[in-house]
């Protein structure tokens, strides 16, 4: 691992700043962690640092303050940004309406070395990446590093549009290595000079930061279909939010409204207008800066938009950099996939916000990654199976009282959410994310989610939230289980491309329920024979 190492030039900084506010820092003593000064005509100067905001003077800033600033550094280009020659540090500037300088944000720039150790492996592997982040959550200084790296063992150019990545002036700040740098005029014009760069210089890789229009996410796109590594920046938080910013959905592949046919909706169990990706990912790769030391990586955005749009959201791979400094990764654990259990009818809510069918586990906080997938069961180490607190938000109550009843579980249904332990509700509930729901999944109470509000898909619940898969039934769910397994297989297997299934001969109440479960997967069934040989064959329509 490379050591860290950093580089601000602050002293540049300093020398054109304010005496007064200069003096100011220096009894600060801080600087390593100082962000930004803001100097606005009226008001009194302020320090930001890491973690705090300070007062720098009790004098308000002047006119003579902002002049003395801007007479000592280089021009302001068409974006009202300025920077200072051979440094990274950024002056913006906040106008009034006749043009006039009223406030200054004066960032420091810093090179540091070291900080894409977390993700060089991506870096060096020629997928194109796409780091998204809050402002000043360290977006640029990774770019900046990754370009350094690259310059290395390819050709690397970078497309500066406000000089924040190489600095100001015509010879780019060290900081980005053997990397070539190509200014832009004017923001709005950075498509064609990324287009350029292409076109006229024979790059490997091309390092655009802050991808923000519809003309720029439009080029990336081009720039990536002639073969070039991309990597570039983008505000944002998560996949899910870029996903739904018209501007740069497509730097992923961007989303559609499908109609599905009869045939193939009954095959996902879903509705036929559906969400599904306009085309390839401009990116093979995206990473979501949680904060300094710990960042989200999608390794396959087009697999990752997929599920997240047919509400199976891919759990990203966690890498993050200890106290120690070294880097730890938590491998995501993919879900249960949509049509491996369409049968069982439900779904339940982990605690991360993914989704998953049938008997896939809750996932639960402050787990090991190697336990993270286990079942919630309530039973105590004697097997004696515990009461659960349930509240059902949306779902009839009468219902759920008998399912309990024919099972035989200790389900107690309280009015309070706050009180339980588990929340079930209905599949339409859920997606209009109503209140009850968020605040269970910030307090971290697993959700079942069940597609019909029926006594059948309530037992199925109750089966999967006390494990009655390894209990000994007696009376009618002895025959009953077995039975209803096989009716499951049957149904997956006429979802899967078998044009019918027959049952073995049951029981009239074994068949109402085998009827009942194959209407809910959106499949036909007729019973056939005579008692005490009846049975259901299940097929398509």
């Amino acid at each position: 691992m490379e050591q860290r190492k950093i580089t601000d030039d602050l002293q540049a900084l300093l020398d054109v700043l304010p005496p007064g506010v200069v003096r100011a820092l220096i009894e600060a003593d801080d600087s390593d962690n100082l962000l930004e000064v803001i100097l606005d005509l009226g008001r009194v100067p302020t320090a930001r640092f890491v973690d705090r905001e300070i007062v720098l003077s009790n004098i308000e800033t002047t006119r003579a303050d902002i002049d003395y600033v801007v007479d000592r550094i280089g021009e302001f280009d068409a974006d009202n940004r300025a920077g200072m020659e051979r440094t990274l540090h950024r002056i913006s500037a906040i106008r009034n309406r006749r043009g006039h300088i009223v406030g200054l944000t004066c960032r420091v720039g810093r090179a540091v070395y070291g900080t894409t150790d977390i993700i060089q492996d991506l870096i060096e592997s020629g997928k194109s990446l796409l780091i998204l982040g809050r402002p000043g959550v360290g977006k640029t200084t990774i770019l900046r590093e990754a370009a350094r790296i690259l310059a290395e063992i390819k050709r690397v150019v970078i497309v500066d549009t406000s000089n924040e990545i190489g600095g100001d002036g015509d010879v780019p700040h060290p900081a980005v290595g053997r990397a070539r740098r190509m200014q832009v005029a004017t923001p709005s014009l950075q498509h064609e000079v990324m287009i350029e760069a292409v076109e006229n210089h024979n790059p490997e890789a091309i390092v655009i930061d802050e991808i923000g229009r519809e003309l720029e996410a439009a080029a990336a796109r081009t720039i990536a279909e002639r073969g070039v590594q991309l990597i570039g920046t983008a505000h944002g938080n998560t996949l899910e939010n870029l996903l739904l910013n018209p501007t740069l959905s497509d730097l992923v592949g961007g989303i559609e409204s499908v109609t599905l046919s009869d045939e193939e909706a009954r095959r996902r169990g879903t509705q036929k207008t559906v969400l599904e990706r306009r085309s390839p990912p401009t990116f093979d790769v995206l990473i979501e800066i949680q904060n300094r030391s710990r960042m989200a990586v999608h390794k396959d955005v087009a697999a990752a938009v997929d599920s997240l749009l047919r509400g199976y959201p891919l759990p990203p791979e966690i890498r993050s950099r200890g106290e120690d400094g070294k880097i730890h990764i938590e491998q995501g654990t993919v879900p249960t996939r949509p049509g491996q259990a369409m049968g069982q009818g439900y779904r339940r809510q982990g605690v991360d916000g993914g989704t998953e069918r049938g008997h896939a586990a809750v996932r639960e906080p402050g787990r090991s990654a190697e336990r993270e997938m286990e079942p919630r069961t309530f039973r105590s180490s004697s097997s004696r199976i515990e009461p659960v607190r349930i509240y059902p938000y949306g779902v009839a109550r009468n219902r759920l009282m008998q399912a309990s009843k024919r099972l035989g579980v200790p389900a107690v249904i309280v009015d309070d959410a706050s009180d339980a332990q588990v929340i079930v509700t209905l599949r339409s509930y859920y997606r209009k994310r109503q209140r009850v729901i968020v605040d269970a999944e910030n307090r971290n109470i697993p959700i079942y989610v069940l597609r019909a509000n029926t006594v059948n898909q309530m037992q199925q619940f109750l089966s999967d939230l006390f494990n009655l898969s390894s209990e000994p039934l007696s009376g009618p769910m002895e025959m009953m289980d077995p039975a209803m397994q096989e009716t499951q297989a049957a149904i997956q297997a006429v979802l899967n491309g078998e044009r019918w299934v027959e049952l073995p001969p049951a029981a009239s109440s074994i068949r109402r329920l085998q009827h009942q479960m194959a209407r809910e997967a959106n499949l036909v069934s007729h019973s056939y024979g005579k008692e005490p040989n009846r049975r259901v064959r299940i097929f398509r329509e």
